[in-house]
């Protein structure tokens, strides 16, 4: 990598008018940090199998059934509805001139790059019967340049073919809450198998501008991370554009050279305007004020003219904020917060952890602040990236968490450790994200109160995603058991609103709690953890069950209510208690919305009030 200080230019070009506001867009394109005008959307209907695992099969197969992509097959949205195992599934569909063109294929951009947003859990993929390449991660993106198939006969209609593999029985496998028995228990729930977010095709230039990651140092200067791919023939310069367009204020523009030694380079963005202290929170992104900066980065040509087109220009977004822990606080710019969260397991009863459409992901961001949350802790799931657009254009807090595996082992250890390391590489630009969780009670580690390997596992995953992102705390094992944290989470469904009331009550109470047997008999640190004085979470609590319609047999939740009246009295007195501690510095309730046989939700599963939503949010927040 090279370190680019740059030359900081007058900032007064307004972004190219070839490319989308980023920060206005309508959170249809599955990469929402880096925008381009031309893309071809491949989702819809493909072909599909899962009734043998035949090599043949590679350049197509006449005989199969339509599904919905990006639907799991388990899903009624995805028409196949079949729920149980599916080890290997197959996945064809026609790549037409149409689509090279909707996607901006031409002289400007003759190379094409086939992309996935993710696909459970491991995946192949031909194009015309050639093998194209193959990646292993259920949550993370990946991306296969097929120029040399497409280009070579664009008026041919290809054949595109993805295998899945998703071992029902493999533990080692980051799975997040899905079961691994036939039928969902406790508090797992049905798999997603396969494609399970968009599939996209780009054209770019022969050289171009693949990865951006946004990183705010302080209140006023953000360092971009550039990678570049392709074929570059020495000089270019990269120009970064950086607008606040809800003022029509420009703040920043750089120009550099890149060097020859290295495809990624960092580039410093400072911020003028936020030198001046008293005008420094004009700017800030917080979730009562989410302000985006647009940015536009381009390519150039080494003897690039003010006027010259670039070689290659993309669209993006960053806020400045920063977050951080002192004195038993979560800060966010500076200043203590209060985190008021809650469990989002991003799943829907008709398409399981894939969304039912994008306009539901805004929806699902929009309900979190309707029900007075500023937070929400995705979990056990690296969401959709156009759910955390809306995050951040909206404005909440959002915790990234790894989604666990079951088992601890040499394999069990890398496969988690690769996917997480993608994982935050994806979404370290979002300002929305302000805490990472890597493992969550002790999934994966089960021995970890008494087993130094398993220890020495929890810390090195907290510690690379410190190595990676330095700029967010770090949780080791949410809930209970903590090697190494920068912040203590607790999980705790005590049901009586007095009784959680004297557990948090104050600095004595923190005390015995941190220093000794937690709340479902786990002591809060293990492996020779410090109490630093870092800030308490309760990160789990509530999970109070209540039906008001039709009746699960198997619905259940941590306590139960009687009636509509019973369950809001119940979670009054429960954040009635939070709001008394003296040292509690944020909360997360169980959970959003009923999941499948957890009926424990402030929302039905079709994302409607259990009561009238006025209701929940008097009890959440007091007011």
């Amino acid at each position: 990598m090279s370190t680019l200080d740059g030359i900081v230019a007058a900032p007064d070009t307004a972004p190219s008018p070839a490319l989308p506001l980023a920060s206005r867009q309508d959170g249809t394109y599955p990469r929402p940090q880096m925008l381009r005008p031309h893309w071809a959307d491949l989702d819809g209907t493909w072909s599909f199998r899962n009734d043998g695992d035949d090599a043949d099969w590679r350049g197509g197969f006449p005989e199969a059934r339509d599904i919905v992509v990006p639907f799991p097959p388990e899903s009624v949205a995805s028409g196949i509805d079949e729920p149980g195992f599916h080890p290997v599934v197959w996945y064809s569909r026609p790549i037409t001139r149409a689509e090279l063109d909707a996607a901006g294929h031409g002289a400007e951009a003759p190379r094409l790059v086939l992309h996935f947003g993710a696909v459970d859990y491991r995946a192949r993929v031909w194009m015309d019967g050639q093998f194209i390449g193959e990646h292993e991660g259920g949550h993370t993106p990946f991306s296969f340049d097929v120029t040399e198939v497409l280009a070579a006969d664009p008026d041919a209609a290809h054949t595109l073919v993805v295998r899945a593999e998703d071992d029902p029985h493999d533990l080692t496998q980051p799975r997040g809450k899905q079961d691994w028995h036939e039928e969902p228990h406790a508090i797992w729930y049905r798999r997603t198998t396969g494609i399970w977010q968009t599939v996209w095709l780009e054209a770019v230039p022969t050289a171009s501008i693949e990865y951006l990651r946004w990183t705010n140092l302080d209140h006023q200067t953000v360092r971009l991370t550039v990678r570049i791919d392709g074929v570059r023939t020495g000089g270019e310069r990269l120009r970064v554009v950086a607008r606040w367009d809800e003022r029509d204020e420009p703040l920043a523009t750089i120009e550099t050279t890149l060097g020859d030694a290295s495809d990624e380079f960092e580039v410093l963005v400072p911020i003028a305007r936020q030198t001046n202290g008293q005008a420094e929170d004009e700017l800030h992104w917080t979730p009562e004020a989410p302000r985006l900066v647009d940015a536009t980065v381009s390519l150039l040509p080494a003897d690039a003219g003010a006027d010259s087109a670039p070689i290659d220009a993309v669209s993006s977004y960053f806020g400045v904020r920063t977050v951080g822990i002192d004195g038993g606080a979560f800060l966010l710019n500076g200043r203590s917060y209060d985190v008021r969260s809650v469990l989002n397991q991003g799943y829907w009863p008709d398409s399981h952890i894939a969304a039912p459409s994008r306009e539901a992901l805004r929806r699902e961001v929009e309900l979190i602040k309707e029900l007075g949350f500023n937070a929400a802790r995705n979990h056990q799931k690296v969401e959709d990236p156009r759910f955390l657009y809306w995050a951040d254009r909206l404005g909440i807090l959002v915790w990234g968490e790894a989604p666990g595996a079951y088992a601890f082992s040499p394999r069990a250890v890398q496969r988690l450790m690769r996917e997480w390391m993608d994982a935050v590489e994806r979404d370290a630009s979002h300002p929305s994200i302000v805490t990472w969780v890597p493992a969550n009670e002790s999934w994966g580690v089960q021995h970890i109160a008494t087993d130094r390997a398993q220890q020495a596992y929890a810390r090195a995953l907290a510690d690379v995603t410190r190595a990676i992102d330095p700029t967010r705390p770090v949780i080791s094992n949410d809930g209970w058991e903590h090697p190494e944290s920068d912040i203590i989470t607790v999980h705790d469904y005590e049901g009586d609103g007095p009784r959680l009331a004297a557990t948090y009550a104050d600095e004595v109470a923190r005390t015995v709690l941190v220093n000794g047997i937690g709340p479902a008999d786990r002591r809060i640190l293990v492996g020779g953890a410090v109490d630093h004085g870092q800030p308490v979470m309760l990160t789990e609590f509530g999970g109070v069950n209540y039906q008001p319609g039709a009746q699960r047999e198997d619905g259940w939740g941590y306590t139960t209510a009687a009636d509509g009246d019973d369950w809001i009295a119940r979670i009054t007195a429960l954040y009635d208690a939070i709001r008394a501690s003296s040292f509690l510095a944020g909360s997360c309730y169980t959970q959003l919305t009923d999941t499948m046989q957890e009926t424990n939700g402030l929302l039905n599963a079709d994302r409607t009030p259990k009561v009238p939503i006025e209701q929940i949010r008097r009890a959440v927040t007091g007011r």
